[in-house]
Formats: structure tokens, C-alpha cells, sequence
């Protein structure tokens, strides 16, 4: 299979706006394979397709996948409205999607109508590739997206409950991105440089729409999206960077590390701006709900500021002032100081407004969700960050390790790898009994590492349990955020 885009083999003039050079893309691929895009095709003639013109800022954003092993399926909420699903596999076996799954994914489509009240293409593909080769992709475009997971996404669908939100999560770019853009993030081509200041709106807000129609499309079920809520939080509270840096300052992130991964990312806090702009939208749609009596929600501002213009692809840029302006229109209230203090200044506090005002608490206990360990893999980090402050591999291989937590101050560090626990051979259900056992007694918990050829014995003083991140329901308070997660 192939995931082609278009920027990789394109030469075009410098110093033209894209939208005005003109391309007539073709492509031959190997025979017997299929393929999918947002553009729209001309002619083909065996293995040779040719697209009808369109502009570069178009082709650019039109990616093609392709391959042998292929499953198309319509998810249209009606002829107006044209989604599919475009899926590519490693084998045939892969596409093996039960009638249920596919209703979620239908619903997914139906749910983001129901809630934009609007749409912004001529038809909308997910490209989808399901491989344990060709790797994992996430990556928005107006009229489709580039998705990639696991090759078992429909084989073992009770181990993908973490990762599901990524079609929600691109599928709502099509409007928070692409058709609604931050006027700082808009360039007439691509040799001018953005900026990337309102990454908390473009990425973060996208994160919670994404959560959610996650959750109302029932591709989570709402105690599993509270689960990674929890957990979101949870990594907050146990994560210092907080303490110095503001989360607009991780907007400038994907600048300055040109998306590489960061050592010690607890204290740097990379790219925040998804997952705290994910709770710093929570306590938004929390917030206009308190205040209107259950009257008005962040779904109103949704339709508000995106249900515009239906059926235009011409992008609307939008500033801070915009967005303050349309949440006023909904509910009054200072949006701008509740935006500034949360994204603007030093917030150490665990941002969970949201969770409190929805109706929950933030809890830890020392057994897990079922559906986390279903989603447990041999060559996954299994994450201990709100008890050791690790996240390690079945393998031994030391992942983060957060800064302050008791790993680190006894001298964990990422380039390790633990083969031992209080005398025994590593594994994680070692260290899971081992941490239940330390919660028992003074002893302290230890760790036989290897770093390079040197073996040491680390001691980690810590009795805490396990920490498994929960919401727990506060009685008396209205329930919020299981209102937001229903379907509509």
C-alpha cells in the first residue's frame, strides 16, 4: 500500500498564491490495486488515473492511499452530505468489519452533522490504512484525512478503546482547521511560515470535539471516555511543567522541535495544547451550561461559529477576539479573562474545572479499567506515571520517566531498562504485585537496571498502590458531562 502526498513529489513556481497554479495530476499504480481520494477523476485507463485540474493548495490537501487489499464503505448521512470510508489492509482479513462497527462509524458521521449543521466538502473520504508496517498516521485535510492504526483495528476492536477518537478527532479539522482557520495559521502558499499561537483552539478544541463524538457516536462508551479524562487529568497533576511554563508557550513547540520527541516531557510539556485544551475546553462547555440552566452548550458555539457558509470550501480565519465574541453571543460572560488565565498565564493547578462543574472527581484506586488492560500489547508502554512515574515496555525498556516522580528521584532515567523486581525476573505483572506490595509495608520497592553493559540496583521509596486514574460521581451535583458525552 501507499500513503502518497502530493507535497513529497510536486515542484511548482515560487511566489504565487497556490490556489491560483493549476495541476493535472495522474498516477500509475501497480496493477490490481485500488485507491482513494478527495479528488475528483477524469479518466482511467488500466492502471493510469488521471484526476480532473485543480489548484496546488487543493492537490496538496487531497491526499491518495492505495493498495491490494481494500473496503469501501458509504457512512453518508444523505445525498448531501457524501462520507465513506476508504479502508487499506496488510491482508484481506483485515477488512473483516462486523455490522456493528460499522454502525458506530455511521453514527460517527451522523453525530458531527447533528452537531456542526454544516458541511464543507463536495464528499469526504477517511483514508484509512489498518498495518503494523507502514505505521500509525493521523494528519487533517478539508476534504478527507490521513488515518493509519493497527492492522487488527476491526479484529480485536475491545484493544483500540484509547485510540479511537482518531477519525473523530480529524474528521472535525474539516471544519476547526481547515474551514475556520486562526488567521496566523492561514499563508497564502507554502514558503511563507505560520504561527502558532491558537494551536490551543485548532488542535485543542479539535481534541474535545473529538472525545466527544467519540463517545455520542458509541465508539466509547461514556465510562471509558471518563476513564481517559480521568487520565488526562491525572498526567496533569503529575506533571510539574505546569509550575513555568504557560500553555500558549507550547503552541511555539512544533517550531521549535520541528515535532521531534523531547527529553523529560512532564517538565517540558511539548504540545500541551491538545490534551490541556482539551480540559480548558471541557470547563467552557461546563461553564455555558451552568450558567444558561442546561439552556445553551458548547454545541450552540459549534454551530455558531462553523455552521456558516454550508457547502463553501473557503477558508474563514478567525482571531482571539472572534472566538471570544461567539462564545459572548451564546453566553455572556468574560470569555476573555477565562481563556487568558487559563491559556495565557501560569496555571499550576490541576485544570479540572471541567470535571468538578460536569459532576465527577478526580479518584485513583489501585485496580484497572477492563478496557485498559485489553489494550495492553507486547510492544506498548504500559504506564505506571501516577504511581512510580514510568511508562515501561513488557520488555523492560524504560519509556518517560516524570520528572519528580519517586522514579526519578532515585535515578530512573529513560535510557535503562529494568530486568529485575525485588529480586525476581522483570515483567509487568511483577511490578504491578510489587507496588501492591510495597503499599503494605516500609520496604522500599527495587529495581535491578541495565544501562549499556553496567547492571545497578535502584530503590524507590514509595507506597502509594497502583493510582489508577477514575472520575467518581459527586451526588447532588447536576451531571454535566455525561450530558455532553450523550448522543444527539
Amino acid at each position: 500500500m501507499i500513503d502518497l502526498s502530493w507535497n513529497t513529489v510536486v515542484l511548482y513556481p515560487a511566489g504565487y498564491f497556490s490556489r491560483d497554479i493549476a495541476f493535472a495530476p495522474s498516477i500509475r499504480l501497480p496493477g490490481g490495486w485500488h485507491f482513494a481520494s478527495a479528488l475528483e477523476v477524469a479518466s482511467q485507463s488500466g492502471s493510469l488515473v488521471r484526476f480532473k485540474d485543480t489548484t496546488l493548495n487543493t492537490l496538496v490537501d487531497s491526499p491518495l492511499y492505495a493498495g491490494a487489499n481494500y473496503l469501501r464503505e458509504d457512512l453518508s448521512t444523505g445525498p448531501s452530505n457524501r462520507v465513506f470510508l476508504d479502508v487499506f489492509a496488510d491482508s484481506s482479513k483485515d477488512l473483516a468489519i462486523t455490522p456493528e462497527e460499522l454502525q458506530l462509524h455511521r453514527n460517527l458521521a451522523e453525530q458531527a452533522a447533528k452537531l456542526f449543521d454544516s458541511h464543507h466538502y463536495s464528499h469526504y473520504d477517511f483514508l484509512f490504512s489498518l498495518s503494523d508496517t507502514l505505521g500509525g498516521e493521523g494528519l487533517e485535510h478539508h476534504q478527507s484525512s490521513e488515518d493509519g492504526t493497527r492492522a487488527n483495528y476491526f479484529t480485536d476492536w475491545a484493544a483500540g478503546i484509547r485510540g479511537r477518537d482518531l477519525l473523530g478527532h480529524e474528521y472535525t479539522h474539516s471544519w476547526n482547521g481547515k474551514f475556520r482557520r486562526p488567521a496566523d495559521l492561514w499563508t497564502p502558499n507554502f514558503n511563507v511560515p505560520m504561527r502558532d499561537d491558537l494551536l490551543w483552539v485548532y488542535e485543542g478544541l479539535t481534541q474535545y470535539w473529538g472525545y466527544v463524538l467519540t463517545a455520542r457516536s458509541g465508539m466509547r462508551t461514556p465510562a471509558e471516555t471518563r476513564d481517559l479524562i480521568a487520565s488526562i487529568a491525572a498526567n496533569f497533576e503529575v506533571s510539574p511543567g505546569r509550575d513555568w511554563r504557560p500553555l500558549v508557550d507550547t503552541t511555539n513547540q512544533p517550531i521549535v522541535s520541528q515535532r521531534r520527541p523531547v527529553t523529560w516531557p512532564s517538565w517540558l510539556r511539548g504540545e500541551d495544547y491538545y490534551m490541556e485544551g482539551l480540559l480548558v475546553w471541557l470547563d467552557a462547555d461546563t461553564k455555558i451550561r451552568e450558567l444558561s440552566g442546561g439552556k445553551k452548550s458548547l454545541d450552540d458555539f459549534a454551530r455558531t461559529f462553523y455552521g456558516i457558509d454550508n457547502g463553501s470550501y473557503i477558508t474563514r480565519t478567525y482571531t482571539f477576539e472572534d472566538i471570544v465574541a461567539a462564545l459572548k453571543s451564546v453566553q455572556p460572560y468574560d470569555w476573555a479573562g477565562f481563556l487568558r488565565k487559563r491559556v495565557y498565564e501560569l496555571h499550576p493547578q490541576t485544570p479540572e474545572e471541567g470535571i468538578t462543574k460536569g459532576g465527577y472527581r478526580l479518584t485513583f484506586g489501585d485496580t484497572p479499567p477492563k478496557w485498559l488492560k485489553a489494550s495492553e500489547r507486547p510492544d506498548s508502554f504500559v504506564n505506571f506515571a501516577t504511581s512510580l512515574g514510568i511508562a515501561v515496555k513488557s520488555t523492560g525498556e524504560l519509556g518517560t520517566v516524570w520528572w519528580q516522580s519517586p522514579a526519578s528521584k532515585a535515578g530512573l532515567t529513560s535510557d535503562m531498562n529494568v530486568v529485575g523486581v525485588n529480586g525476581k525476573a522483570f515483567s509487568i505483572e511483577a511490578l504491578r504485585a510489587a507496588i501492591l506490595q510495597a503499599e503494605k509495608n516500609t520496604a522500599p520497592l527495587k529495581l535491578l537496571v541495565k544501562r549499556g553493559n553496567d547492571f545497578q540496583t535502584v530503590e524507590i521509596d514509595y507506597h502509594g498502590g497502583l493510582r489508577y486514574p477514575s472520575l467518581s460521581r459527586v451526588e447532588g451535583k447536576p451531571d454535566l458531562l455525561d450530558n455532553i458525552l450523550a448522543p444527539k
